[in-house]
């Protein structure tokens, strides 16, 4: 027998249907259905809309209803769409350098950056990075994270990056968030690696990626195209060989210096992700192709340096995602609800771009058509903030957090 459920009334339901995938939002546009119900068949949004004509049609159906007693406001489960949470170590002496005036060539000579975390995720365990994995998405998904994009990109090597997705694989198994897994083995040259640029990338297409595709590790591959990592010229081949495999592209992009974003555009790219370092030309560039740009406020927060110019890139016509950049070195924060409210203050976003940043717009930067909004045939996966008015969520900066989190269809946390 078909389960049903009903949820509500909800003093606000705010389903984020029907609302363009480019451009800037005024708050008006939000779909906003008040003393709504969520009427749930197994894993999916049945109908939303009216709870006192929802219930009706819930007793024809013998649905388990869930009455709430308070006043709630329900959103769209999250979706944090850049994360590297499959990490082992600690980059907090990084951190304090970087404050006292140290500059990124000097914590890299006193043993820190990024090699430091390749270092101490070598050196941990598949089952280590695995528990590691959990333990931070479940702490995001008590901030309402319901999907949570993973990349590898601290092993550097094929066996080391086959660690990690495995990890990760292994991890999704025992959530209940759903997590992304991309392969981002172009992080940056290995230290050990005795070869140019380009022969370790193309070691990597030839001996990695058949090897993702056999055991279905991801099917997104990532890369840093920066001065510091990998050039425009030296990753054009690498992705079209991810290409003609099949797999989706989005790049970290324009983070220190512009190029990253060119590239991401001339290989349709699904995402370009950072921009913090993008000019009117990049901005025109992405708004005028179908790549998704993603903020990532923990990095300019962790670094202190520029945001992403978001409002420029919406005043364009471009689709803005905001993600947390959850990582050991630039963003630790993990909080991706506080890290978007600042994006805003600072950029100048009705909470309509913000909250379709970690919504329906997020979805869109990994291709899941499935989420990011409530309507019929979508996951059932949203969050009840205990509350009267959905401003309130963005204006408590990330420390109003979700009383209930419902994930495919199960209250999954509850306060």
């Amino acid at each position: 027998m078909t389960k049903y459920k009903l949820i509500g009334p909800i003093t606000q339901l705010v389903s984020m249907n029907g609302l363009p995938l480019k451009g800037a939002l005024k708050d008006e546009q939000l779909p906003i259905i008040l003393n709504a119900g969520i009427l749930i068949e197994e894993e999916h949004i049945h109908s939303i809309g009216n709870y006192i004509e929802l219930k009706e049609v819930a007793n024809s159906l013998k649905a388990e209803i869930t009455e709430l007693q308070s006043e709630y406001v329900c959103l769209p489960g999250f979706i944090d769409a850049h994360t590297h949470i499959c990490f082992s170590g600690s980059r907090a002496n990084d951190y304090a350098m970087r404050n006292s005036g140290k500059s990124y060539l000097e914590i890299a000579k006193a043993g820190g950056g990024i090699w430091d975390t390749v270092t101490n995720t070598r050196t941990a365990s598949q089952e280590e990075l695995c528990h590691g994995v959990i333990k931070r998405a479940n702490h995001l998904l008590k901030n309402g994270i319901t999907t949570i994009e993973v990349k590898s990109g601290y092993g550097l090597s094929t066996q080391e990056e086959l660690k990690m997705l495995r990890a990760i694989k292994e991890a999704n198994l025992h959530l209940e968030s759903d997590l992304v897994s991309t392969c981002l083995a172009a992080h940056m040259l290995p230290k050990d690696y005795d070869g140019s640029q380009q022969e370790y990338l193309d070691e990597i297409a030839s001996t990695l990626f058949p090897k993702l595709k056999l055991e279905n590790l991801t099917n997104r591959i990532d890369a840093f195209v920066e001065q510091s990592a990998f050039s425009k010229e030296d990753i054009a081949p690498y992705f079209k060989k991810a290409t003609e495999m099949g797999f989706d592209i989005t790049v970290h992009a324009d983070q220190f210096t512009a190029g990253g974003s060119e590239i991401a555009v001339k290989v349709n790219a699904v995402s370009a992700d950072h921009l913090e370092a993008s000019t009117d030309n990049e901005i025109t560039m992405l708004a005028e192709s179908d790549v998704i740009s993603v903020a990532l406020p923990g990095a300019s927060i962790g670094l202190g340096c520029d945001f992403t110019p978001a409002r420029k890139i919406l005043d364009a016509g471009g689709a803005l995602a905001i993600a947390s950049d959850w990582n050991p070195g630039s963003a630790p924060m993990g909080d991706l609800l506080t890290q978007a409210c600042i994006l805003g203050t600072f950029q100048k976003l009705s909470n309509a771009e913000v909250l379709t940043g970690i919504t329906s717009r997020a979805a869109a930067a990994l291709k899941l058509e499935d989420r990011g909004r409530l309507a019929p045939r979508m996951l059932a996966d949203f969050c009840l903030f205990s509350t009267n008015n959905f401003n309130e969520i963005l204006y408590h900066q990330g420390k109003l957090t979700p009383s209930q989190v419902w994930k495919r269809g199960d209250v999954v946390y509850k306060q």
